[in-house]
This record gives C-alpha cells, structure tokens and sequence, in this order.
C-alpha cells in the first residue's frame, strides 16, 4: 500500500526537497503552503504527477485535511528579513498551527515530524549545542517571535507526546543552504552568494568572527528521513546540522572563491540578538541512527550558486 505524507510549508526551500525526496521514495504527497514565502517555482515540476497535490491553506486556521500517515511540519517564515515585517504570522504558525497539526496526527494515527531549529539555543552559553541545553532566548527581542515561538511548538509536541500519545518527533534545524533558496532570503550563505555574482561587496555584520556551521539540504533531508523512518525513537529530539565550523568571515572568502568575483568585503553592526556561535553536537544521532552529513562545503557551494547564477538570469 503507497505511504502518504503530508508537508507543511512544502513550497518552501526545505519542504521542496523533502517533497522531492517523498515522491522519489513512492509516497503520495499533499503539500500544504499559502504561499506566503513559499513558491510554485519550487514545485513547479511536482504538478504534473499523480501522487502531488498542493493544498494552498494557512494552517493558522483549521485546515480540513485529509487522512495521512506521516506529517511533516515545516511551515514558518525562518528569514531574519520577515521577523520585523511578519513577527505575529510567525508566532501563531508555530503555536496555533502547530497545535492543529498535532490534533491532525492525533485523529489520524499519524507520525508526525515538527521542524524545530537551533534558535532554540539562542545566543548560547554552551558550545557545542546539544539537545539537552536549554538555551538562552531573549522572548521580548526581534527574533523571540521565531526563537521563542518555536520553543513552545516544542512544548506542545511534549504536552501531547504525554497526553495523548501522538507519536511527534522533533529536529532542531541548524543552518541549511542549497538550491532553492530566495534571493531575498536574508540569511547568509544567499546573500553572500547574490551579492556576489552581482559585483556588489559582500556585507559582514560584526567583525565576521562568529561562527556558524553549514549542511547542505541533501544531507539535511537524509537526517529527516532517518528520524521519520526508525520505528521507536530512542531520544524525542535530535539536532540535525554540520559540525564543520567556520566564522562569517571565513565563508566570504569561500563565496568569493567559489563566485569568482571581483567583490570585496564591507562591515555593518552586529544585529540584535545575533548568536556569537552556532554548531550542532550530532552525537545522539549518529550514534542512534547511524547520520551525518557528508558533502563539503565546496561542493555544495558549487550547486547553491550555480542556482543563484540562473535565477539572476532570469
């Protein structure tokens, strides 16, 4: 019998490949996006199979779907760039949508996986992050309605975990990077990269020594569909990231390398809340699952701005 899965936000930069990753596996999908910063282009190559459907719904309201076997939440802004413009949209995604979503799997008997992220950690005290910190969030700062928002989406997925006995399993998200990312993204590997293929210098925030680690979507979606598919969990949370550390200044000079340009560097403050440092301890699940990324910076960089050059282009 064909496995169905449904996707939150699965026009987004994630939900895309995951998507993709579904329909390749055999799965029929309902991919779920009002596409607010999701966009058809992503999925565009989807509408013609049989086993797509999209469902244009906001999951802020009750969305009436239909039954499912695993459910993928992955909707919610995640650019920096919205959390001044979108900051309420945001919040109650990841509360109010989260809970719909969780009474879904509920009624339906469904897996359900909740796309958590390490804004979680916030501005960390702890290096590396592992699942067992509990961060350090400032909830009244411009980024508390994604950081803080999240948490509690986490919360819920324990309340009904306990309650209820729906089986959610949650992945904290470190920085991704790969095709299909917005121009306009905000985050730093499409911003660099469109900065660079256009001429323009590359704009640090800070004096670039703060460090970030980067994996590459392929290897993200992999991560996913190993916590999806193990049949009892050992752990509720698992971080999903690269360890290869780099501070923001280091990725420049990879970007320029890669972009081939003749850009320079320029340096702005430091925003907000900002995190001095950002790297996954991926121990708990390369030990219970057997994970980890394995594609190098460089040639992830090489599909990323190849995709950067003809979205220029057009």
């Amino acid at each position: 019998m064909t496995k169905r899965a449904l996707v939150t936000g699965g026009a987004g930069f994630l939900g895309s490949h995951l998507t993709e990753r579904l329909l390749a596996d055999g799965y029929r999908v309902i991919c779920v996006d009002n596409l607010g910063s999701g966009r058809r282009e992503n999925i565009k190559q989807f509408l013609q199979n049989d086993d797509f459907q999209l469902k244009e719904v906001d999951i802020r309201k009750d969305p009436g779907l239909p039954p499912t076997d695993e459910v993928y939440h992955f909707a919610s802004r995640a650019s920096p760039k919205d959390f001044t413009e979108y900051p309420v949209q945001i919040a109650l995604t990841n509360t109010e949508g989260t809970r719909h979503l969780l009474d879904y799997a509920r009624d339906y008997d469904a897996k359900m996986i909740y796309a958590s992220t390490s804004e979680v950690y916030g501005d960390p005290e702890v290096h590396p992050q592992e699942e067992s910190y509990n961060g350090s969030v400032n909830i009244r700062g411009p980024r508390g309605c994604y950081d803080e928002s999240k948490r509690f989406g986490e919360t819920l997925t324990a309340a009904y975990k306990r309650k209820y006995n729906v089986d959610v399993r949650t992945i904290r998200i470190f920085n991704t990077y790969g095709p299909r990312m917005r121009p306009d993204d905000g985050r730093v590997v499409p911003t660099f990269v469109t900065q660079a293929l256009r001429g323009d210098d590359l704009t640090i925030y800070g004096d670039g020594t703060q460090t970030r680690s980067f994996c590459y979507v392929d290897d993200l979606v992999d991560g996913i569909r190993a916590v999806m598919q193990v049949d009892e969990p050992t752990y509720d949370v698992y971080n999903l990231g690269n360890q290869n550390e780099r501070t923001i200044r280091d990725l420049a000079k990879e970007i320029l390398e890669a972009t081939n340009t003749e850009s320079d560097i320029t340096y702005e403050p430091l925003p907000e809340d900002d995190p001095g440092q950002r790297k996954p301890d991926i121990s708990r699940i390369q030990e219970d699952l057997g994970w980890e990324p394995t594609v190098p910076l460089s040639a992830g960089l090489q599909e990323t701005v190849a995709h950067f050059e003809r979205i220029l282009r057009e």
